[in-house]
């Protein structure tokens, strides 16, 4: 039987090469068929020759390499450490994921507390932690199945199929909620800003609201197009001892104008046009910052009378909080940026360019990006404390009180206590 085999493959690899190329997979089977019973006639093969032929046509279905496509994108030496990094990147990914699960653990923590929850900033803040604590949890078996067990299985079960099409969906709609909660709070901070003196009417608990039940809710409806065009497919193929078996992936449907249209809304929609946003905003805030350091410097020389001194401390106390907070939104911004503008690029070139620009490039830095995007999601504790006073002493009160207030005296408590109380009535 092996020989027999042996015989027919030698036969359909003749017909692939008469075709002119030998990668080329879409030959006329009733051809091949009936070229193999000619050839099993005359040599008297007791074969059954339809189930043989199933199984030569389907390996080479799934196993013949395909004619690469004619194109040169992303070629050089720099595609030669991208390839590096994704080797390592299953690792790095979960060392980042379990940093950043325990730091927005933390964020959520310090935010929801009394003094910090009042603040509609910090509301869009603990949502834009929550969102990314759950893609970080996710991203955590999708990264120990693909990266570090699939490599050695080569195991293209349904069930990985149906994991791996919830983990794209999954993953895009929280995400897409990140991006919505950036762009609400770059746009309520320069509505804070810029009508300051309507801000108590512009900007209100009900409004904020609003603002973080529409970032989950438009998220899926952006998303339709993704998940009309994404799919599980089979495919035949042999396992190690010759023996036909179907295996289970994810694929797009690359043709029609849906395909096209889930490139555009992805890449416009959903990237480009809030970092364009963004930029705009973050760009005004940097002007703002400007404007307010020149403010105080026109105030420290306005006068020297108490009653003006006194005055223009208290002024400049009101202006460095604002700043602060400023500064460390402006940070969270321009990191966001960073992150996505890359992403909305490659999106739009491969629309623009066409599949050969999404196979070569699109897909080899997809693990980068990722990795960017978990690093975004992760860092914004390590922003909160460098850049905040008043989040850094709530972190400390919420240990102290939770961790270490059993361990400390009783007259050590109340002095620490009547200190955080005095230290309160001047943080922002």
């Amino acid at each position: 039987m092996t020989n027999n085999s042996q015989t027919l493959v030698d036969i359909f690899n003749e017909i692939l090469a008469a075709s002119g190329n030998s990668s080329d997979i879409t030959i006329n089977q009733t051809k091949i068929l009936s070229a193999l019973k000619e050839q099993a006639s005359k040599d008297s093969i007791k074969v059954n020759i339809g189930s043989v032929l199933a199984k030569v046509v389907n390996d080479a279905k799934f196993n013949l390499p395909k004619k690469p496509e004619s194109c040169g994108y992303c070629d050089g030496d720099f595609r030669d450490v991208v390839e590096a990094y994704n080797g390592i990147h299953g690792y790095v990914s979960l060392i980042v994921c379990t940093i950043g699960v325990l730091a927005n653990t933390m964020n959520v923590a310090v935010l929801t507390r009394r003094d910090m929850a009042a603040a509609p900033i910090n509301r869009l803040l603990k949502w834009l932690a929550v969102a990314d604590v759950f893609v970080m949890l996710e991203y955590v078996p999708f990264s120990i199945y693909k990266y570090l067990l699939l490599p050695e299985t080569l195991d293209f079960s349904y069930s990985w199929a149906m994991y791996l099409l919830f983990h794209m969906h999954f993953a895009q709609i929280l995400h897409t909620a990140s991006i919505c909660l950036t762009l609400s709070l770059a746009i309520w901070r320069y509505i804070a800003i810029k009508y300051s003196d309507r801000s108590h009417i512009l900007c209100t608990e009900r409004r904020c609201s609003i603002a973080i039940l529409s970032s989950f809710i438009l998220p899926p409806i952006l998303c339709i197009p993704t998940f009309m065009v994404f799919d599980i497919h089979t495919q035949n193929v042999s396992d190690t001892r010759g023996r036909p078996e179907l295996a289970y992936h994810v694929d797009s449907n690359n043709q029609g104008s849906l395909y096209q249209l889930n490139f555009w809304v992805h890449s416009v929609l959903i990237k480009l046009l809030p970092c364009s946003i963004l930029t705009i905003i973050s760009l005004w805030l940097i002007r703002a910052l400007y404007s307010a350091n020149q403010h105080q410097k026109n105030l420290r020389n306005y006068s020297s009378c108490p009653a003006a001194e006194k005055m223009v401390k208290r002024q400049h106390k009101a202006d460095k909080r604002t700043d602060r907070t400023t500064k460390m939104l402006l940070a969270v911004l321009l990191l966001f940026l960073v992150t996505e503008l890359p992403q909305g690029i490659l999106g739009l070139m491969s629309g623009l360019l066409g599949s050969c620009f999404f196979k070569r490039c699109y897909g080899l830095f997809g693990e980068l990006m990722d990795f960017l995007a978990l690093l975004n999601g992760a860092i914004n504790f390590i922003l909160y404390c460098s850049m905040s006073r008043q989040f850094r002493q709530t972190f400390r009160q919420l240990l102290l009180q939770k961790h270490f207030a059993r361990f400390l005296p009783a007259t050590a408590s109340h002095s620490d206590s009547h200190n955080q109380n005095t230290i309160k009535t001047s943080v922002p």
